[in-house]
């Protein structure tokens, strides 16, 4: 479930509003894009996958709030995690056809 909007991070691009599937964000002017409809959200990633700004967080549990600060997020390195995840960490070129999840498997062998 959506949790966190970086107030600090985000440049109100409003990728996320466009990119939810179930609209649970409001575009405000001026500001980021407020959790509107956070019961709607389907934790899909979407808008933290797409956030250019690693400004979001999506508690995996879809269920419940993850009652978490951003201060926390930011220092555990959770803040917009899920783009590094999947591969798509702008400081680190991915090899065409080769996501992250090599890298997931290869560290759960450790």
């Amino acid at each position: 479930m959506i949790e966190i909007i970086s107030s600090e991070k985000c440049t109100s691009c409003s990728i996320c509003v466009t990119v939810c599937p179930v609209n649970v964000f409001d575009i405000v002017k001026g500001a980021p894009p407020k959790i509107a409809r956070k019961e709607d959200c389907q934790t899909c990633f979407m808008c933290e996958a797409w956030c250019p700004e690693d400004a979001m967080y999506v508690a995996p549990d879809a269920e419940g709030a993850a009652l978490v600060t951003e201060q926390q997020l930011v220092e555990t390195g959770l803040l917009g995690s899920y783009r590094r995840v999947l591969g798509w960490n702008p400081q680190q070129p991915v090899e065409r056809g080769r996501d992250a999840s090599w890298f997931l498997m290869e560290n759960q062998k450790h």
